[in-house]
This record gives structure tokens, sequence and C-alpha cells, in this order.
């Protein structure tokens, strides 16, 4: 939900339908951008002229989805799909200059007379996770996702001719193997807060958390270079209910790869795109309210502050952190930012302030002064995902956690990543899945606990997805190969 500050203080928006017809006018908006979010998490549009949007198509939909189109969607014999607009996602996009523009996110319908929300519609299966938050007796959960990402000044791919070669080739003003750097490089994992003029990208964040907070109504608490070189960056955003807190990334992660791209520049959110260096994470913190108290709080815990309740919520989390990986870290890439070394949380494990743990419960203040503030941070997804799918997925195995009153089991006030082997098999602490195939496996083996929000045909549909793509890179030689295996 987009939102406004006065004086200090953060209001809602609350758009109407007929706000945005009046907006429509107010603003002079020529062109109306209507986007909806893939099973595979990919942002879509289609534009139309705003003088044809009809106040009724925000209750009918529009006819304008060939879903057979859309990977992971429809077959071609049941390819008419809806899509209807959600008045209070309306936000004008700036970087189209020439003609004013608005967007609206919609959610995508099957077609037919009943026009039901389509089974594999992301923002339909995380509307049904609200439901079943409420079902399960929260009033409503909290999701506060932290999203880093890459910004380069140029990315250049050779993967059209395999049997030639394939090679890519990272351009960043910043790195320390840029020859055409401003002199002040970042050296590999130094790059957390450094100032200018080492950090070349200040003024682009600013213009994105301009965009982000006066076009969108996404508030933004503050930003800044992460650990790796070469143009790694964070801008926290305000955390929000499950769905909103999804269209919150998503319009995020368009806004910072748009805004690059007026500068010539590349933004990814791909996780492990440097070897050696840090990757990028998205951090998810979650909370249960009901009538205004924090779920999660407990002042007679010792230890964390935590509630039972969250207690269970965190033992759901990592009963099944295996099958989460699927969808939390859902790309090949995902699994060579998910390996030791490097910051990334690989151990299934929780703590208060330990980063080498999947579940950190963040520590910094304490007290009934600061009940809102209890939280659970995940630490395994990262910026490729589907928010959606992740924080239904996510929700899913909390609450499965408090109704089989799952233990969270012991926390881990050691350094994980310097831990033997033999250690860590004596604390009982498992690793994640080393690959997307062994968290598909781990996906279809135990996903009884997402029935209550997902249907079997998308979890179908994406797991067949995701193992197209595991198959695609492990079919093909990677270059470092050749610099270890030519001469053999």
């Amino acid at each position: 939900m987009p939102y406004k500050i006065t004086d200090g203080k953060i209001e809602p928006l609350r758009y109407t339908v007929d706000d945005v017809m009046h907006k429509l006018q107010e603003d002079k908006i020529k062109f109306l951008d209507l986007q909806f979010t893939s099973l595979m998490g990919s942002f879509h549009h289609t534009t139309i002229a705003a003088n044809v949007f009809q106040k009724e198509d925000f209750e009918d939909g529009l006819p304008k989805l060939d879903g057979s189109s859309i990977r992971g969607f429809t077959a071609i014999h049941e390819s008419d799909l809806i899509i209807r607009p959600d008045p209070t996602t309306y936000a004008t996009i700036p970087w189209i200059e020439k003609d004013n523009t608005a967007r609206l996110i919609c959610d995508v319908l099957s077609g037919g007379m009943k026009r039901k929300s389509f089974p594999r519609d992301p923002r339909g299966i995380a509307q049904r996770a609200e439901d079943y938050v409420r079902k399960s007796g929260a009033e409503i959960s909290y999701w506060g996702p932290e999203v880093e990402f890459f910004v380069f000044d140029k990315l250049d791919v050779n993967t059209m001719t395999p049997y030639h070669s394939q090679s890519y080739n990272i351009v960043s003003r910043e790195a320390p193997w840029s020859a055409e750097g401003v002199g002040y490089h970042l050296r590999v994992k130094e790059g957390y807060l450094p100032s200018a003029p080492a950090d070349t990208l200040m003024d682009y964040r600013n213009e994105c958390v301009d965009i982000l907070s006066n076009n969108f109504g996404i508030v933004c608490d503050a930003h800044h270079h992460e650990v790796a070189t070469a143009g790694q960056c964070e801008i926290d955003i305000r955390y929000d209910s499950l769905v909103y807190a999804a269209d919150g990334v998503q319009s995020y992660k368009h806004i910072v790869k748009n805004v690059a791209a007026k500068h010539n520049m590349i933004a990814t959110m791909m996780p492990k795109p440097i070897a050696l260096d840090n990757g990028s994470g998205m951090h998810v913190n979650i909370s249960l309210w009901n009538e205004g108290k924090n779920l999660f709080f407990d002042t007679e815990d010792q230890y964390a502050e935590m509630s039972e309740l969250a207690r269970n919520f965190g033992g759901g989390i990592l009963a099944h952190a295996d099958a989460l990986a699927a969808i939390v870290a859902p790309t090949t890439n995902s699994y060579r930012r998910l390996v030791p070394g490097y910051e990334a949380p690989v151990y299934v494990a929780w703590s208060t302030g330990n980063r080498s743990a999947i579940i950190r419960i963040p520590g910094h203040f304490k007290g009934e002064k600061f009940f809102n503030l209890k939280r659970i941070e995940f630490r395994a997804p990262d910026p490729s995902c589907n928010p959606y799918l992740s924080f239904s997925a996510i929700v899913a195995a909390g609450l499965d956690g408090i109704k089989k009153k799952t233990s969270i089991g012991d926390p881990v006030d050691e350094d994980i990543f310097k831990m033997s082997s033999q250690r860590r098999k004596e604390l009982g602490i498992k690793q994640l899945p080393a690959s997307l195939r062994e968290a598909c496996e781990s996906l279809e083996a135990d996903r009884n606990f997402l029935k209550p929000i997902f249907s079997d045909d998308a979890l179908d549909s994406l797991i067949e997805q995701e193992l197209k793509e595991h198959n695609e890179v492990v079919v093909r030689p990677h270059p470092h190969e050749f610099s270890m295996y030519a001469n053999v």
C-alpha cells in the first residue's frame, strides 16, 4: 500500500476506485501500465490508453493476457486470462518523460463466467496466505524485506553461440579489475559503508529513494553500499502486510532497474554475479500481530524476548528449510551464494545476532518500549525470488510450526562458519541444499505444509520450470573448467 509522510508521520494512501479515476484526470495521465507477476517472479506489463480505461474495469478486469506466452502459466488450449487492476497500487512512472504514465498492479484471473483467481497467480497465492494467517488466529502479518542488488556500468554476456564460447564480462568503475575506474577501487569483500568517492552510487540511490517515496509511496529508511565490490547496494524499505510488502519488492526491483537503465547502467538481482565475493541476499523480517499486540514479543524470555508462539513459528521455518529453499532461493545462481565463507546463511540454526545462522533474532534493543521491533529474520532468501511465493511459503512453514508446536531448539551462539564438521554434527546443524535440483527434490518430498495456500498445480509447475533451469546450466561447460581441465 502506498504511504505518505506528513510532519514525520507515516500515513497510508488508501486509493479507492473513485480516487484512481480522479487521479487519472488530475495527473493528466495519458497511458496506464498494467503490471502483473509470473509464477517465476518476472514482472510483466501491458499498456493501454488511459482514456479507454473504464471504472468497471476494476471489477470485471481486462481480457489482455495470453497465459500460454508466460512461462509457467498455462498451455495454449487454456490461455485466455484476465488481469484485474488493484486501485490501491496506483503510482506515477517518472522515467517515462514524453507521456504521463501511471501503473496499476493486477491480479490474474481465470477466464469464463466466474473469473476466479488463477491458481498460478503469485499475487492470488499471497492473498490466500493472508487469509490463512487470519484463520490461524492472527489479525495480520508484517514483512520487512532487505533487498540487496548490484549496479554495473556494463555487463556483456555471450551465451548465444554455445559451440564457440560462453563468457561474461562485468564492467564497474568501483571494481579493482576495472580499466576505467575512478581510482578509489573497493577491494573484494571491503565494500561495506564506504564514503564517497569510493562509493560512486550515492546519487543513483538518492534518485531511487526519491522515486520510491514520492511516486510509489514506498517509505525508505536508509540506503548504503553493501559488502561486495563493483556496486553492491541496499535500500531499506518499510515493512508492510504480506501482499503489499510483496508488491513493494516487485516495485523496488522495477524502479532500481529502470533508474539504472536511465543512466546507462544495469542493476541486477542475480544473487552471486561475482566469484569469491559476497552475494546479494533478501533477508526477510516477519512478525504476527493481533489487536495491536506483537505476538512474537515476550519479556519473560530472558534470551531473546521471544514468545513461545514465535519459537514455534521459527521452528516451523527450520523444519521446512530445505523445501523452502526451492522457493526463496529459486535459481541455479542462488546456490553459488549459499556456500560457506561469504556471510551467506547456509546452516539451519538460529540465534540472536549470529549472522551465520539462517534465523536471526535482531537484538539491537530490548524491553517493553521496543515490543514492536521483535521479529524473526529469515536470511536464506535472495532477491531473485518471487516475493509473493516466498512470503506465502515462509508463513505456511511458520504456521505449520505453531500448529504442531515445533520446537526451534537451542540457539547457536558460535560462529558456525568456523566450526568443524564434527562440532556441527554434535549440535545437529544441517546445511541447506547445495543445488537447485536438491532443493526441488526437498520441496517435492516436503510439500504438505504448503497445501493450505498453494495448489498442487502451482507447485508442480514451479518445480518443473526450476528443474528445466537446473538442466540448462549443468549440461554446459563453465569457463573456469577450461582453466582446470583443458590439459588433463
